[in-house]
């Protein structure tokens, strides 16, 4: 269902608004400025309206020319933002269920980033995850905030089990509080080649009112890197705060089955107003459709998505192998 077209954020998956709607009504009211939002330019019409229709209108909306990861994206923002001001910096795909928790790390983070210190967000870990980065937690500076002792890449099985035994490891969830001018100021010291570019392409920007289209030439300039890579693991002041929140990153429809309300027979149906869902004896299923009628009877433990002229039938415990099948139609040749 996620399209170049219409990517994952701009999809209603879990609630009735958007990825990117739900992400911008978690950093609304007195203690929020407008958002400040980096997205694709392909994407500029649909971002504004959907962030609109919830009350996040941007006050500015940063278009990347490319994509160059996750470390200049959020430069341009920083550069568009009041030096002082701290950033939160989010994902717009991610689940965050308990809100209110999520504004207590907020709040608990918020006296170290006033002082200059590179905030990150530990998630709780429930699993052996070996998709995640995880962050090994250090000792506490104040109340609920600690040192980062080390950033720990994607891990074995073995190795994932044994940080969750230990107890002391958090899930990197890729949010961050910093404040605007201690970010540049850190890729001036690690990535000044980066920071060079993305000057340059906010410089020589064409701007459409709350629209700002960074230079595309200078922004090619800016090294494809993770602000992870670029920052976090190369600065001294860096502070993580753990926090048990509900968060989940979608990163698969077994996911999304983990996450949503199900019947009494463990089933999550999820239909547009165009399609429908009929299921006789069928327990701890996934089904979703945007328009045809998805029928099922006496099955058990399926993922079914129809979208469009395309239909995913796979078991649950494997929709990781999409991107299998994803490269498959790829190879095909066109008809």
């Amino acid at each position: 269902m996620s399209r170049p077209e219409r990517p994952k954020q701009m999809l209603a998956l879990t609630a009735e608004e958007t990825m990117l709607q739900l992400t911008a009504m978690r950093a609304t009211g007195e203690n929020f400025t407008a958002p400040i939002v980096v997205a694709n330019a392909r994407h500029a019409d649909m971002v504004e309206e959907q962030l609109d229709s919830v009350g996040a209108t941007a006050q500015a909306l940063i278009f990347e020319p490319a994509g160059r990861n996750t470390a200049p994206a959020i430069a341009l923002a920083a550069l568009a933002a009041e030096a002082l001001n701290p950033l939160l910096v989010m994902p717009s795909d991610h689940v965050i269920a308990d809100v209110a928790a999520f504004h207590a790390a907020i709040h608990a983070a918020l006296p170290l980033v006033a002082e200059g210190w590179l905030v990150t967000f530990g998630i709780a870990p429930d699993a052996p995850e070996t998709g995640y980065g995880w962050i090994k937690v250090g000792e506490e500076i104040s109340g609920g905030v600690h040192r980062v002792a080390k950033f720990v890449e994607k891990p074995p099985r073995d190795r994932a089990e044994a940080m969750l035994a230990a107890g002391d490891h958090s899930w990197n969830g890729g949010i961050f509080l910093f404040r605007a001018d201690i970010y540049l100021d850190a890729l001036a010291v690690h990535a000044p080649e980066m920071l060079a570019a993305c000057q340059l392409a906010m410089a020589k920007a064409r701007r459409e009112g709350t629209r700002i289209f960074p230079d595309a030439e200078a922004f090619a300039a800016a090294p494809d890197n993770s602000i992870d890579y670029a920052v976090m693991e190369k600065a001294e002041r860096v502070a993580v705060v753990p926090v048990s929140m509900g968060w989940n990153d979608v990163g698969s429809w077994d996911a999304l089955h983990a996450i949503s309300e199900l019947d009494a027979a463990g089933n999550a149906h999820a239909s547009a107003a165009t399609g429908e869902v009929i299921a006789i004896d069928t327990t701890n299923c996934l089904v979703r459709t945007d328009g045809m009628r998805v029928a099922l009877v006496g099955v058990d433990d399926l993922i079914v998505v129809a979208s469009g002229t395309d239909v995913l039938i796979l078991p649950r415990g494997r929709s990781q192998e999409v991107k299998k099948l994803i490269e498959a139609m790829k190879a095909r040749p066109a008809s």
